[in-house]
């Protein structure tokens, strides 16, 4: 988390999500081929979440937080993230240049000793969500971490493992082992109402959970910047938007309503200095909840898109006056283009349509759209209805997944998939090749994609997807970062004991 918001040079912004993720167990969904928006407040199920509603008025008819606070304080926990030391990183700490990058792009051929890499630390806030341990953050509290640590608000400590990450949306997905833990219940964040108290709990320092309030300042934020601490190639257009107090170290806190329902996850402030300054942003419990119960039940998110490249009426207004000309409506979202394969446009969306409402929900902006459209799974039906020059009219579309397909994606087993071994340089090779780092490719599966993609046995790896790789447990690690991401593409730049530099592209999706 410390690491986060250093990173941050003028706003700090949270990652964005693209058109679509889902949630739900297979057989459930796989039932249901268009149920109704209801269904979606049903992930604290996967948790086995008991509801609560409490006295939200005192008897004078006053907000009352105190019952919504004392039942929040206890589930929200403090994480301690350490990322383990890499020779590539102590690499980086030496300031100098090397003349070999210039020729070959692999920074260090030159052989040059390095510094003392030293692990670094981050903090940041949790949600635990199950009586039985589970632990929703942001993705980037969690990012690279070796080790995890989740503190209660009455000291105890436990390891977490990482069940499951989506840099897309930022969340991630932990468990620490134990029983009848204090939880915060889902609650329906499209119930809230711009105006409405809201609680920010987070436990920021270490020093017990700290609460802070204030009120929903608007709903389905979105074009806040273009920042990704996240890790992800997307940004969330769908934010709830808080005056709450939201600072360093309450990342991955909980946004509560006065019931004490959990209804964001806090990830982010809009700020010039890194601290609060009257803006602070929460993912709505309607994306962040069907991410991690998609992560529980598969592996990965189940997300579904219309493929269509989407801006808002009025963005267009101020970019294109020249296409706004045929446009007789003030909100919706208008369709730019497409994607490959795009389900939208095999339904029969066109370019300049204005998409101003999806299953008779009315849609003002580009976040209304995507937060509606993360209710789905690939192969569901939606009614689009869409403004045509003056004239509207109800388009329906089948979702689909960025691959296609309108089945469910499993999570990809990179190290199975790729079908290789790894095993660092000795400190001769590295002589005799005149390297500093890199990994050697020690064997290689008939049927994997390394033998298929063309890369043998003793092929030296300096770089994968543009990161220097100094040991074998680093390259596992890059692989199966990008097995569970959006884009499951490997870029790979190397070369043979012979001298000839490589570079092979491979794709974990095929």
């Amino acid at each position: 988390m410390k690491k986060f918001w250093k990173s941050a040079s003028t706003y700090v912004v949270a990652a964005l999500i693209s058109i679509g993720a889902s949630y739900g167990t297979y057989s459930y969904l796989n039932s249901r081929s268009n149920y109704s928006s209801a269904d979606i407040f049903n992930y604290g199920q996967d948790f086995d979440q008991k509801n609560v509603h409490l006295a939200s008025l005192t008897a004078d008819g006053y907000p009352d937080f105190t019952k919504a606070a004392e039942s929040s304080i206890h589930a929200v926990v403090h994480i301690k993230s350490t990322v383990k030391a890499t020779e590539t990183a102590g690499r980086r700490q030496r300031q100098m240049v090397d003349p070999f990058e210039y020729f070959f792009g692999f920074g260090d051929r030159g052989g040059s000793e390095y510094a003392n890499p030293q692990p670094s630390v981050g903090y940041g806030s949790g949600v635990i969500i199950s009586k039985d341990g589970y632990v929703i953050t942001n993705n980037h509290v969690i990012d690279k971490a070796t080790e995890i640590e989740v503190t209660m608000n009455d000291n105890r400590r436990f390891p977490a493992k990482l069940v499951g990450a989506d840099p897309t949306t930022d969340i991630a997905l932990l468990k620490i082992e134990g029983a009848e833990f204090p939880y915060v219940p889902f609650g329906n964040s499209d119930d809230l109402k711009v105006g409405e108290w809201v609680l920010a709990v987070g436990n920021p320092f270490n020093l017990t959970s700290t609460v802070t309030a204030g009120i929903v300042s608007a709903k389905g934020r979105g074009g806040i910047g273009a920042g990704k601490p996240g890790g992800g190639d997307m940004t969330i257009q769908s934010f709830i938007q808080t005056d709450a107090a939201i600072n360093p170290g309450n990342s991955g806190g909980a946004l509560v309503n006065t019931n004490g329902q959990l209804v964001g996850i806090n990830t982010a402030i809009y700020s010039q200095t890194g601290n609060f300054a009257g803006y602070g942003f929460a993912v709505p419990i309607s994306i962040a909840g069907k991410v991690v119960a998609d992560i529980k039940e598969f592996g990965t998110v189940q997300r579904a898109v219309l493929g269509v490249m989407i801006s808002d009426v009025a963005a267009v207004e101020d970019m294109s006056p020249e296409k706004a000309k045929n446009l007789k409506v003030k909100e919706g979202v208008y369709v730019g283009g497409f994607a490959d394969r795009s389900p939208a446009k095999e339904a029969g969306v066109l370019e300049g349509d204005v998409i101003v409402a999806i299953n008779k929900t009315k849609v003002r902006n580009v976040g209304e759209l995507q937060d509606y459209v993360n209710r789905y799974r690939p192969g569901d039906k939606v009614e689009l209805t869409v403004d045509r020059n003056g004239k509207q009219s109800t388009i329906g579309v089948t979702l689909k997944n960025s691959l296609g397909s309108t089945s469910v994606v499993k999570k990809t087993d990179g190290l199975a998939s790729v079908g290789a071994a790894f095993k660092n340089l000795t400190e001769e090779q590295k002589k005799q090749y005149g390297v500093s780092y890199g990994v050697e490719v020690a064997g290689v599966d008939d049927n994997g994609k390394f033998k298929k993609g063309g890369i043998a046995k003793g092929f030296i790896i300096m770089k994968i997807n543009n990161r220097p790789v100094a040991s074998a447990e680093e390259a596992e690690q890059i692989i199966e970062a990008v097995a569970q991401s959006q884009d499951k593409g490997l870029f790979i730049s190397g070369f043979y004991a012979n001298g000839r530099t490589k570079y092979y592209a491979i794709d974990l999706n095929e």
